[in-house]
């Protein structure tokens, strides 16, 4: 199934949106969806539903996450770019895919939207350590996205998952700074307005 994001003409109107549908906060109580009450019968699915309500009631700042509506294994989730960085007012869509084994493994992880930065290879997918050869059973979705949040504020260039950004980060940030700045306003876009834009590239090309 393909994610949907809810879609705005700038910046601040697309990550209102997409927060507001993406995720249903509540100060004062917590109601499971009734989508998620079918097949909670795995320590998996008990374990996702925990953290949609710890992501829900108390979530980190910048960040949002939901499952998708017939599929508590597949996740949507925003992190909006870090303040004082390059990556500043993007509004970055990620998907999660978790299988029976979580929280033993770690889900896969994958940027949909497009990223330039020295830990996301070209597919989206990340080279982070907690999704890897130190996760922990105890880290949740929370703690899945802030870590990846503080990936775009503090990239690590001597782990490289795209060369030629880890390069430009470590030798000519005027121009790293300049190829992210792209993809932050790129993650602006609607489907049609990306599509569209892709569509004179290639004809340029």
């Amino acid at each position: 199934m393909s994610p949907m994001f809810a879609s705005g003409g700038d910046a601040k109107q697309l990550a209102l949106a997409i927060v507001t549908r993406a995720i249903s906060l509540s100060s004062s109580s917590f109601i499971v969806p009734p989508f998620l009450i079918t097949k909670m019968s795995t320590n998996c699915r008990r374990r996702l539903i925990r953290d949609f309500k710890r992501l829900s009631t108390d979530p980190p700042g910048g960040i949002s996450g939901s499952p998708c509506p017939d599929n508590i294994m597949l996740w949507n989730a925003v992190i909006f770019g870090p303040a004082e960085t390059p990556f500043e007012d993007g509004t970055f869509k990620l998907l999660l895919t978790f299988d029976e084994s979580y929280p033993n493994k770690p889900p896969t992880v994958k940027f949909l939207s497009r990223m330039f930065h020295p830990n996301v290879y070209a597919n989206g997918e990340l080279c982070l350590d907690i999704l890897q050869n130190r996760w922990s059973p105890t880290y949740d979705v929370a703690a899945i996205l802030t870590s990846i949040q503080s990936l775009l504020h503090d990239p690590n260039p001597n782990s490289p998952a795209n060369a030629e950004a880890a390069q430009l980060y470590r030798e000519n940030m005027k121009e790293y700074v300049r190829r992210v700045k792209a993809t932050v306003e790129e993650s602006w876009l609607d489907p049609e307005e990306k599509a569209e834009m892709e569509g004179q590239e290639s004809t340029s090309a």
